[in-house]
């Protein structure tokens, strides 16, 4: 079967679409021909080697963290997938022969779910990796309903599920991205928008004059973002390296995101319930990883950019 994968860290040329032979399906595992991937910055970390220190020494590198398709094959122990089902799931360690943009890859039990009836299987492909991403990073803040959440970089993969998440619970949202995006964003369920050319701290207390309860910085603002907060409040990267400089009452929560089959589930139930909206911005052949990796590096990216076999 084709699959992305790196031999050696570098730019988009790095990338190569090899055969490796079909991944063997264990009793508690499910068989899933791809339909699409989504190309999250965790590939673009891989392939440039700015994850090397958390991989396994391996000859190569599978790419792709998560994906949507077609159950094939089903493990002995398995009883809520048949063949022919429609699910989307997130592969296990970052460091793996075999990963999920590929033509078929293969997902543990408490890793796979039920795709959702209201979405395409591309659309779909977006949820299992920064669906819960933005799932685990509000539950991080862990914030009543009512509190204010600033989401930087809110227009983008993951912090449009933010907005769109935050909102559902009963959150104040105040929305940091380009201009362009507001009115997107207010529809998405943002209360409050702030332009990125703008002075994010007084901008930030001129609605919230005390400072927010928490952000979601995924845009790696870092003391920029931190500066917006109440003294007390609380603060959520996603990224290494991303945490903002000690020294004032501010709680730090890094998050990376976890399988965790239940709150998919409970994503993949938004999504038909309308309340949240995975966005495909351009598929790309497997063929054309390069070309899509370097896309999402440029930045600017509205919705995701995926993979299809």
């Amino acid at each position: 079967m084709k699959s992305v994968v790196v031999r050696s860290f570098g730019g988009p040329e790095v990338l190569e679409v090899a055969d490796l032979p079909e991944p063997d399906v264990g009793e508690r595992q499910v068989l899933v021909r791809v339909a699409a991937a989504p190309v999250t910055a965790v590939d673009l970390d891989i392939r440039s080697g700015e994850l090397a220190g958390y991989l396994a020494d391996l000859d190569y590198y599978a790419l792709g963290r998560s994906a949507a398709g077609v159950v094939e094959r089903v493990g002995a122990q398995v009883t809520d997938f048949v063949e022919g089902d429609h699910v989307m799931g997130v592969c296990g360690p970052l460091a793996s022969p075999y990963a999920a943009q590929a033509e078929k890859v293969v997902f543990d039990l408490g890793h796979v779910v039920h795709a959702p009836r209201r979405a395409t299987l591309a659309q779909a492909s977006t949820l299992p990796l920064n669906g819960l991403t933005a799932d685990q990073a509000l539950q991080a803040l862990d914030l009543p309903r009512g509190a204010t959440v600033l989401v930087t970089g809110a227009a983008g993969c993951v912090g449009g599920f933010v907005v769109e998440l935050a909102r559902h619970r009963g959150l104040r949202v105040a929305a940091h991205a380009r201009k362009s995006d507001e009115k997107t964003l207010l529809r998405m369920g943002a209360e409050h928008f702030i332009a990125r050319d703008t002075d994010l701290a007084t901008a930030v207390r001129e609605w919230a004059p005390r400072g927010v309860d928490g952000v979601v910085d995924t845009a790696v603002l870092k003391d920029v973002a931190a500066e917006t907060v109440k003294d007390g409040g609380r603060f959520v990267t996603l990224v290494i390296g991303g945490e903002p400089k000690p020294g004032r009452d501010v709680q730090v929560h890094p998050v990376w995101a976890k399988p965790d089959a239940g709150r998919l589930a409970d994503l993949a139930n938004l999504v038909d319930k309308g309340f949240v909206t995975p966005r495909v911005a351009e598929a790309f052949p497997l063929a054309a990883v390069a070309e899509a990796h370097a896309r999402f590096a440029r930045g600017n990216v509205r919705g995701h950019l995926i993979v299809k076999p």
